[in-house]
């Protein structure tokens, strides 16, 4: 254990602002579930089937950014900022087809791609409305994300948090006028949601840009640097980055394969995961800004090549995910009745939701160990293909399979049904364990 103050003093200081910025970014989709909430319970289905295909998008973002991150954190530990630059910039281009393939299928493609996650025809025309807006938010959407994470780099976090409050006033406000045709505006219900969120996303855009370039003084970026022609370090990028993107884009799908399995459960078992996913989200902010700074800080002291340090993180890090794990579980626990009671929904809706969110409120605590270990310690240490493998056996192998024949070999409850969908949460905490403790993800990979 590291007993030196400085180094939690040190530690905290980004991963406080860090969850806050996760609680402000779940926020907004908060702010789209329970503002339409109060409109239909039909548009809470569509709002539900919408965010699944963005998630598949946020996985496949955050898996390019945080491939940068753990080849930029090991440079940063060696203060060569060059390298960083055209790694970002390898990034960046990732990032820009990434949003424009993702805007072609959804744009042309919606009601086919909706299909894929539900059958009902009603809640698939209302999903429709919602994703003809939705789309034009994925290229703001993608480059602030990649903005975000260099910045994260380098150690300075807090302009995510002001980033993206910005984008949470902003997506209420528009919100209350565009979905219920207040101050004279047009009600325009799901379609209302999907442009408050587009008006957000240009508004954190533009803050993220104007910090690059006016304010950040530790990475200096430029976005002629960022577009430059200079595929120096791509092959250093796809060998460990890679690995992180796959992770991720297997995750969402098998994300999308659960939804899929309790959306033919019924509107009402989709509408109440929508739900219990977003308030679930509202607690896990530990363990995302664990994850998040856990990387930086292991690979940033893997570049500086301390190892016996870096033993000394991951033992005191595994603490820290304990203390807060419980912490989180708890907090969900005790408090899902009340949340709930902001919704305007049907009583058996209410009934499922409360029973997928005590699931959460246990595997939350495996998950807030489970998930740092992994993708933070041993993904930023170096070894980026572990996780890929090890997520790609529990999903595809356990969950997907367990839950399938529960739902609809046995026609168990829905909530049975959810209790398999996130049993991984629990399990991959003894692979952690031993994974973390062996300490063979130790890996320089700067040239």
């Amino acid at each position: 254990m590291i007993r030196d103050k400085r180094f939690y003093t040190y530690f905290f200081s980004m991963v406080i602002p860090m969850a806050l910025q996760n609680i402000v970014v779940f926020s907004v989709n908060l702010a789209d579930n329970v503002m339409i909430g109060g409109y239909a319970e039909l548009s809470i289905s569509a709002v539900a089937v919408a965010n699944q295909i963005q998630f598949v998008l946020q996985m496949l973002t955050m898996g390019i950014s945080e491939g940068m991150v753990v080849l930029s954190a090991q440079y940063w530990g060696q203060k060569r900022l060059k390298e960083m630059k055209s790694i970002i910039g390898v990034g960046m281009k990732m990032q820009v087809i990434l949003s424009f393939v993702f805007f072609f299928i959804i744009f042309f493609f919606p009601a086919q791609v909706s299909r894929i996650i539900t059958p009902d025809a009603d809640v698939i025309a209302e999903s429709v409305q919602y994703l003809q807006i939705m789309c034009f938010t994925y290229f703001t959407y993608c480059m602030t994300n990649l903005l975000l994470s260099a910045m994260r780099c380098v150690e300075s976090v807090r302009v995510g948090f002001v980033v993206t409050l910005s984008a949470l006033v902003i997506n209420i406000i528009f919100n209350y006028i565009l979905i219920y045709g207040h101050f004279g505006a047009p009600r325009m219900g799901v379609r209302g949601a999907a442009l408050a969120t587009l008006i957000s996303r240009l508004v954190e855009f533009a803050i993220a840009v104007v910090y690059i370039l006016r304010i950040d003084k530790k990475l200096k970026l430029r976005f002629k640097e960022m577009f430059a022609p200079d595929f120096t370090f791509f092959m250093d990028y796809i060998k460990s980055g890679l690995p992180v993107i796959l992770s991720n884009f297997i995750w969402s799908l098998g994300t999308g394969a659960q939804v899929a399995i309790l959306g033919r459960l019924g509107a009402q078992a989709l509408a109440a995961n929508g739900i219990a996913g977003t308030l679930f989200q509202m607690f896990s902010v530990a363990c995302g800004a664990l994850s998040g700074v856990s990387a930086i800080v292991i690979g940033k002291t893997v570049g500086e090549g301390d190892f016996e340090k870096v033993r000394q993180y991951a033992h005191t890090l595994q603490v820290i995910y304990l203390i807060l794990g419980v912490l989180s579980g708890l907090g969900l626990f005790a408090s899902k009745g009340l949340l709930l009671r902001i919704y305007n929904i049907a009583p058996e809706t209410y009934a499922l939701a409360n029973g997928f969110l005590t699931v959460l409120s246990f595997t939350l605590m495996g998950t807030t160990y489970q998930v740092p270990c992994l993708t933070g310690i041993v993904r930023g240490g170096g070894d980026t293909k572990f996780v890929l493998i090890n997520d790609t056996i529990f999903l595809w192998l356990i969950v997907i399979p367990s839950s399938a024949i529960a739902a609809f070999v046995f026609g168990w409850h829905p909530v049975v049904v959810y209790i398999f969908l996130k049993c991984d949460q629990v399990l991959k905490c003894f692979v952690a364990i031993v994974k973390v403790n062996r300490f063979k993800w130790i890996r320089v990979l700067t040239r």
